[in-house]
């Protein structure tokens, strides 16, 4: 294999991967808390609620429909970069992909196509079970994911035959460890992450003296109430990881020289010749940003818990305003890192113990995998900035000409755009 053809595959991967990723998390957050307002809308039928789902999931839709997208690179760059995982390990780590396609392009789709064309057409509670439909299948469609990747760091529950691996029980490539705990791990951040988005938003209209301050104002409360439990769920499936760990990983991530050396020594012994080390500068650095973002979230988190139980400190603190605003990256940034950390740690292991990264590579020319490399990242960088750009403009607009929700029979006058629903 030609390492200049290795090195840009896997950097496609990390571009791809984590640009995904990062859709993904606000999507599994605002789908739950969009269903929460719209249940609480549906049993108190209080006209703050409607309008709380109707802007909420907006921009939601936005950021489901240009990560959907982002998704599709995913499955692409699968099957043209990495053929030898397709072919040592498809049987197991394939089928779990296509469960996730199902799920995810046809399931959550239908769900949540029904639930933005069916304002005013269904009735409320089958409007409302059709919200719950998006949410429990995009958690389906993300624990998938996660049986899949569970697999690549803690294969359980195969044999080999004749060269490739194929599932010998499924219950136990299912009931994955890795795939269970990393799945806690990412609902809470996914929680985590719509609460500083909710709190972020909802801080800058109350900064600029917004004319919705009721309306926003309960959603900062909503967020930073949101916020610290999901931390700590996450902090705790986080936790639980670190100990069923690669021990080469965990020897890295701490330093320790000694432990490095010896596991290298049992490596070499077991699989040959080879450097067995994963990059020390990234999983080091990773792991302890990830780490640093939490112990800054954390901090927030319980200051804001204080802060916005009191209505005057909510409507009028303006620094803490701007604090808000400013957090609004760190579940992004403790999530990459986190990401890095797992996948670089692993390495030089696909499938660990059982598939080099090497050896899972397609035979292509790096002129090949160079365009593959700038198709695929341009794409994404390009969804990225659209998706940013009408996040922000409807963001900033408030809960003013939104689209989703509008009764089309009645009058089009923009000033009835966000009138209170009625099922």
């Amino acid at each position: 294999m030609n390492p200049e053809t290795l090195d840009l595959a896997r950097l496609q991967f990390a571009l791809t991967a984590g640009g995904h990723f990062l859709f993904v998390a606000l999507t599994l957050g605002l789908a739950t808390v969009v269903a929460c307002l719209q249940t609480a809308a549906t049993l108190t039928e209080k006209p703050l609620y409607p309008r709380m789902v109707r802007f909420w999931g907006q921009l939601y839709v936005i950021n489901y429909a240009v990560g959907i997208v982002t998704g599709l690179v995913m499955e692409f760059q699968f099957g043209l970069s990495w053929s030898g995982l397709t072919h040592r390990a498809g049987d197991v780590f394939g089928s779990s992909l296509a469960m996730e396609t199902v799920i995810a392009f046809f399931v959550e789709s239908t769900f949540l196509g029904l639930w933005i064309f069916g304002w005013h057409r269904f009735k409320k509670w089958v409007h409302l079970a059709l919200i719950w439909g998006v949410t429990l299948t995009a958690y389906a469609s993300a624990y998938w994911i996660l049986v899949a990747n569970g697999f690549l760091n803690n294969p359980v529950g195969h044999r080999e035959e004749n060269g490739r691996l194929v599932t010998e029980s499924t219950v136990e490539v299912f009931t994955n460890p890795s795939a269970l705990l990393s799945f806690g791990h990412v609902l809470g951040g996914a929680l985590l992450t719509a609460g500083f988005f909710m709190a972020g938003v909802s801080a800058y209209h109350l900064f600029k003296r917004s004319a919705e301050g009721e309306f926003f104002g309960k959603s900062l409360r909503i967020g930073v109430f949101l916020s610290l439990p999901a931390l700590f769920v996450t902090a705790a499936f986080g936790g639980l990881q670190f100990v069923g760990m690669q021990p080469m990983k965990e020897a890295v991530f701490s330093a320790n020289t000694a432990e490095i050396a010896k596991l290298q020594a049992e490596m070499v012994e077991r699989f040959g010749p080879g450097d067995y080390v994963p990059s020390e500068a990234l999983t080091r650095t990773a792991g302890i940003l990830m780490l640093l973002a939490f112990a800054l979230m954390m901090y927030l988190c319980l200051a804001g818990v204080v802060l916005a139980a009191f209505r005057k400190v909510v409507f009028r603190f303006r620094l803490w305003h701007v604090v808000l605003m400013a957090a609004v990256p760190l579940p992004y940034l403790a999530m990459i890192s986190g990401w890095v950390f797992r996948e670089a740690g692993r390495q030089p292991w696909v499938v660990y113990g059982l598939l080099k990264t090497e050896d899972a590579v397609s035979p292509v020319s790096p002129d090949s995998m160079r365009l593959s490399l700038i198709v695929f990242t341009s794409l994404f960088a390009l969804l990225a900035a659209l998706n940013f750009w009408l996040i922000v403009r409807h963001a900033r607009l408030g809960p003013v000409d939104t689209d989703l929700g509008r009764d089309e029979r009645e009058a089009d006058d923009p000033a009835d755009a966000l009138t209170p629903a009625r099922y």
